[in-house]
């Protein structure tokens, strides 16, 4: 467990500086993309259909963590009127063996989608765990998925991003 966590740990940063600083950020900029106006609930709710649509495309049966969005700030933006949404989920496939089948779909669907492929590869940790990041610029987000083929059970790790959103006027950010 401690290994696990330790893990976990050291691979936010990565995953963090991937998704809002590398692939999806406003071109002239260097920045997260603007997302657009809207209330948390209603980008919670379309970072849901995304991830759904990203479930779709994985083609093979298995089971998913339960998991919600959560509210996170803008780097650099007012606390209170501008926000991103993230949904960080896990794929359990019905069998280990469906583990590389369903990595494989999401990387020849994923672009078929919408999603340009930024990184693909294993990543540095001793497991050489299997990493895609993509981005998709119409959407104003990014994911991050990682296939740990050597956890118990194996499992895709999956982290999607928006773009930063503003609130309407008059209202403030609702955490969550």
């Amino acid at each position: 467990m401690k290994t696990r966590l330790s893990a976990c740990v050291l691979a936010l940063p990565l995953v963090m500086t991937t998704l809002t600083g590398c692939g999806m950020t406003d071109k002239d900029s260097g920045t997260t993309p603007s997302a657009g106006t809207s209330t948390s609930r209603d980008a919670s709710d379309v970072m849901v259909k995304l991830s759904s649509g990203i479930y779709d495309l994985i083609g093979v049966k298995g089971r998913t963590s339960d998991s919600h969005p959560f509210v996170a700030e803008c780097p650099g933006k007012d606390t209170k009127t501008y926000f991103r949404i993230f949904h960080w989920w896990s794929f359990y496939p019905a069998s280990a063996k469906d583990l590389d089948v369903a990595m494989e779909r999401l990387r020849t669907e994923l672009p078929r989608h919408g999603w340009k492929i930024v990184t693909y590869g294993p990543d540095t940790s001793r497991n050489k765990n299997v990493n895609l990041t993509a981005d998709n610029d119409q959407r104003k987000a990014g994911v991050n998925i990682v296939q740990m083929a050597k956890n118990d059970p194996p499992k895709l790790s999956l982290h999607v991003v928006s773009g930063c959103y503003q609130v309407p006027d008059g209202q403030e950010v609702e955490h969550f």
